[in-house]
């Protein structure tokens, strides 16, 4: 187990970031989790539909969605033009929708219309990427993974837990410093604090519960 004075740091930050973001809103990912379970193909087709989009908008776009469908099957049966029409208010909806779509058939021809649980399999179905093969693998098989968004990528480096340059590096160098335990909590506390306090310009500072333990590496400006 690494117990440097690094990974001891990191392991405070987290234990404060616990307790202040209780109260926060959700993750998207979560919030729907609380809706409809631990479901790994309601959570893959989330993460799909959420890439360049906002928390907010996608949500409500999936609540919409899985009202509809809530499986491979019951996907494809959606007209495309309908299911174009539903995810019209997202960025991108278009390549979206045929995402969706193609990953919903890859599931039924391949893989018996479950989702895989291994890293591998899911990297090779067509438009899932890292981020989102890690968030299916954590919240929707609890396996130890980091996953690594915009949020968990800079502020890591904001506050000198790794210096990195893109969220591989950022994953690769967390998982030596994290201990395994806290894994699937990175992304969670991460993602709120991001998206709360810790924004990408002008971090709300002083209202930071890790302003006296943060060096705020990169920080021009902030509140």
């Amino acid at each position: 187990m690494n117990t440097s004075p690094l990974t001891a740091r990191i392991v405070t930050m987290l234990t404060i970031l616990e307790k202040a973001t209780s109260g926060m809103q959700k993750p998207m990912v979560s919030a729907l989790e609380d809706l409809y379970g631990k479901d790994p193909f309601l959570i893959l087709i989330s993460c799909l539909l959420s890439l360049r989009a906002q928390d907010k908008v996608t949500f409500g776009i999936c609540r919409k969605l899985f009202e509809l469908a809530r499986s491979p099957e019951e996907l494809v049966k959606i007209p495309l033009s309908s299911l174009e029409e539903l995810l019209h208010p997202l960025g991108f909806y278009r390549k979206k929708s045929h995402t969706i779509v193609s990953v919903s058939l890859e599931l039924i021809n391949r893989f018996n219309s479950r989702v895989p649980s291994t890293e591998k399999e899911l990297l090779s179905l067509k438009g899932v990427g890292r981020k989102t093969a890690n968030l299916v693998l954590g919240e929707g098989f609890g396996v130890p993974v980091i996953c690594v968004d915009t949020h968990v990528h800079r502020i890591s480096n904001r506050l000198g837990w790794v210096k990195t340059e893109n969220p591989d590096q950022t994953e690769k160098e967390l998982m030596k410093v994290v201990p395994q335990q806290y894994w699937l909590s990175v992304n969670y506390l991460l993602v709120m604090w991001g998206q709360n306090v810790c924004t990408p310009l002008s971090p709300w500072v002083t209202r930071c519960a890790l302003k006296s333990l943060c060096p705020k590496i990169g920080v021009k400006k902030f509140r």
